[in-house]
């Protein structure tokens, strides 16, 4: 091809991109409310309720000015799963929270902006979680069952400690190959709190540094840097939740006695390595850890606990779940994992938690380029919100959506197949959560065994049950008292003969 056709394609092609950039330039912003001269739409971000406060617009997609920041609301799935799924290869970034930098978490997995650091520990982080049911992590999840059945049966009244350090330990047995204590865990009380420090950090308007970058600069003594003294206090957090765990681990490869898990079989081919270029590195290794440690605690137990809230606020459903485990199971042992096809029921109980009181509010991510969605410009350098609680309310695809019915995910005494599942509350495209797997064999495993082994009713004393809750960026009940006892002396002895096959 001649120097003059290449220069006429060259041209050509530059004019065409003007023209693109133009026409996007004209098409409209999304709909949203009016804001304010320099602080734009500040004081439309709630710092609780979020996904309820979005969900009442009458559109799916919302557009905000935060300070300068251009901030899109998806209200639905549709637009949720055309941009973050089948656009994902520019939508799988997360933005930049100058809280979390000062708090030392810009190194969190989780939170690491798209590209080569973050495949890296993706990469790693799927090797220890395959996109399948695998069976790899069946053994902690059963032990850790087991655990918490005979917890609950010796000292019901502290349940939900009980349901914390069984998650807690399913998921550091995992990482770590660690034991946790029955109680007062240091590794799980200290995870506890960077977690809950975390959440308030990323919580869309709590901290204004976030929304005005340059406020970071300032000195803590400075009147209203009070978020800079929290962030030191909350960085301690962070720094014991990687490093003391990892610590244990890669003391006890050193005297030949750690057990398998994730941190051990990763150093392990890094010091067989050789020099060997084995695609990561110590610390790599260690943040990949903690971001499994985070990941997983807290949106678990949050989910149990929702669980339990269910069954106590509508025990018709309770009944029937444990009817449908009677005739499938018996009463010769307790259900395992092997039962999950033959439990319709209990799987929709476990859907119907997961819609009704999703953990997550949003999901978040970036975008650095400017795109086109429905005839509406999103623009570059966008904070993109997927409002989870706006999906798992749609009234279109569930009616009546806030009311607890899991009988709307049964057709012909089946699953229906045909009813959008919620696999939502994980994300999309290519930031969708690697432990999903893991996460839905404890949740089903915890539900069914816990339905047949026990019944859940109101407190001697109390008043009726209401459904009560906290929301930000996630959903948890308000700490509740119920009643829990086994349901026969047969149901008591299948727990203790379970705890006892452990030993």
């Amino acid at each position: 091809m001649s120097l003059l056709a290449y220069t006429s394609l060259a041209v050509l092609a530059y004019l065409l991109l003007r023209w693109l950039n133009k026409r996007q330039r004209r098409l409209p912003l999304p709909p949203g409310p009016k804001g304010y001269p320099t602080i734009g739409n500040l004081f439309d971000m709630p710092t609780s309720f979020v996904g309820h406060h979005f969900d009442l617009k009458d559109t799916d997609i919302i557009y905000l000015n935060v300070t300068g920041t251009p901030t899109i609301i998806l209200n639905s799935f549709e637009a949720s799963f055309e941009l973050m799924e089948k656009r994902s290869n520019i939508y799988a970034s997360r933005p930049k929270l100058p809280m979390l930098e000062l708090m030392g978490w810009d190194r969190d997995f989780l939170m690491m902006e798209y590209g080569k650091d973050w495949k890296m520990h993706r990469k790693l982080f799927v090797q220890e979680f395959p996109q399948a049911e695998t069976g790899k992590h069946d053994s902690p999840i059963v032990t850790g069952n087991r655990t918490l059945l005979a917890n609950i049966l010796n000292d019901p009244e502290n349940y939900r400690e009980h349901i914390r350090n069984m998650v807690g330990s399913i998921i550091i047995s995992i990482t770590y190959g660690i034991d946790t204590k029955p109680q007062s865990d240091p590794h799980l009380e200290n995870a506890e709190k960077a977690l809950d420090a975390f959440l308030e950090a990323v919580n869309p308007g709590q901290f204004t540094v976030n929304a005005i970058p340059w406020l970071k600069y300032l000195p803590d003594w400075f009147p209203g840097a009070a978020f800079k003294r929290q962030a030191k206090e909350w960085k301690s957090l962070y720094q014991k939740m990687a490093n003391v765990p990892f610590k244990v681990t890669k003391d006890n490869i050193s005297k030949g006695i750690a057990r398998e898990s994730f941190v051990s079989d990763a150093l392990q081919k890094l010091f067989d390595s050789a020099g060997f270029e084995v695609g990561y590195t110590k610390d790599i290794v260690k943040e990949t850890a903690a971001s499994m440690y985070e990941a997983g605690t807290d949106t678990a137990h949050t989910g149990l606990m929702s669980f339990i809230l269910a069954m106590l606020c509508f025990p018709e459903y309770q009944v029937k779940a444990q009817q449908e485990i009677d005739r499938v199971v018996g009463s010769e042992r307790l259900p395992d994992l092997g039962d999950k096809d033959s439990l319709p029921y209990c799987n929709a109980i476990m859907r119907e938690v997961s819609r009704w009181l999703p953990v997550a509010s949003l999901i978040i991510r970036y975008i650095y380029y400017e795109d086109e969605y429905r005839g509406y410009r999103i623009p570059k350098n966008s904070t993109i919100l997927s409002n989870a609680w706006a999906i798992s309310h749609d009234e279109d695809t569930y009616p009546s959506p806030e009311q607890f019915n899991p009988e709307r995910w049964i057709k012909d005494d089946k699953l229906d197949t045909d009813m959008r599942d919620t696999t939502a509350i994980f994300g999309f495209g290519r930031r969708i959560c690697p432990r999903r797997f893991v996460a839905n064999s404890m949740m089903f495993l915890t539900i069914v065994t816990i339905l047949a082994a026990f019944d859940i009713g109101k407190s001697d004393g109390e008043d009726e049950p209401k459904v009560e809750y906290t929301s930000a960026i996630q959903n948890r009940p308000v700490p509740f008292k119920c009643k829990i006892k086994p349901r026969s002396e047969v149901h008591a002895r299948l727990v203790r003969e379970g705890y006892e096959d452990l030993e």
